[in-house]
């Protein structure tokens, strides 16, 4: 197998994220021909060449852009020197396709309860890789949430230790009470996930919010919480609750996307 292509479905089983530039099409006199195939990694780093130099930079550049947009791309260089973009001297054209490959976004739920079940069965039907976290061991087991990808039966506050949390992770606090969201929720926000929802009614939230505050968070902190979580659909049994949430965090992760093609 291609030694590109190989590292491409290496990356894809393990869930990291990748991007592929291939030139598609050529024209006269171009540093790679057709088919030639470069990886770039989210933190810039590249394996195999799409021709070096500027046009290599350049498709490194569409390859982060890429990341950023969460969609492909076709880029058209110009390497004739007349051409006032040009960004080559070899006189001809290359078209290059940058695909990126991203992980499954992360759905990680907190509390092991009814509403907690339905948003996993929900989040895996979403394909998100759904993560179920419960400091009730007994609760968070394979027998209560078949759907689940990973189970960490511990403390919420413990979860940044085990879990890698990114702009990839949708947080979903449903837990049984204002006490532990005041000890965990710090620790989750430090770490950024792209967001963090909070079940309860307005004045479970300003309990929470107000411990919040005693352990020195700021307004700016708590201002990335959504608390009631969900669109307010008037949803009632735990299975509405999950569609209310999760079509939440679909409308976030699209309206993200949208915002940084």
């Amino acid at each position: 197998m291609d030694l590109i292509l190989q590292k491409l479905a290496e990356f894809n089983q393990q869930q990291k994220a990748i991007c592929l530039c291939l030139v598609v099409s050529t024209n006269g006199g171009v540093p790679r021909h057709a088919g030639s195939k470069m990886l770039v990694l989210p933190d810039g780093s590249t394996l195999g060449t799409v021709g070096g130099g500027e046009v290599e930079a350049a498709a490194k550049e569409a390859a982060l852009e890429a990341f950023r947009a969460q969609k492909p791309a076709l880029v058209r260089y110009s390497l004739n020197a007349q051409v006032e973009t040009a960004i080559g001297v070899c006189g001809g054209e290359m078209q290059v396709y940058v695909e990126p490959f991203l992980p499954r976004p992360k759905l990680l739920i907190i509390g092991a309860g009814h509403v907690g079940k339905a948003v996993a069965r929900l989040g895996k039907f979403l394909n998100f890789m759904v993560i179920v976290s419960d400091d009730r061991a007994e609760l968070c087991s394979p027998e209560a949430f078949p759907e689940a990808d990973v189970l960490l039966p511990l403390a919420m506050e413990d979860i940044p230790q085990k879990l890698e949390i990114d702009s990839q992770t949708y947080i979903v606090d449903v837990s049984r009470g204002t006490e532990l969201d005041a000890a965990g929720l710090p620790a989750l926000l430090a770490a950024k996930p792209a967001y963090i929802g909070v079940i309860g009614s307005r004045r479970r939230w300003e309990a929470t919010r107000a411990g919040l505050l005693e352990k020195g968070l700021s307004e700016v902190d708590l201002g990335r919480v959504k608390s009631p979580v969900g669109l307010n659909i008037h949803a009632e049994t735990p299975e509405e609750i999950a569609v209310s949430i999760l079509g939440e965090i679909i409308s976030i992760r699209n309206d993200t996307a949208d915002k940084e093609k």
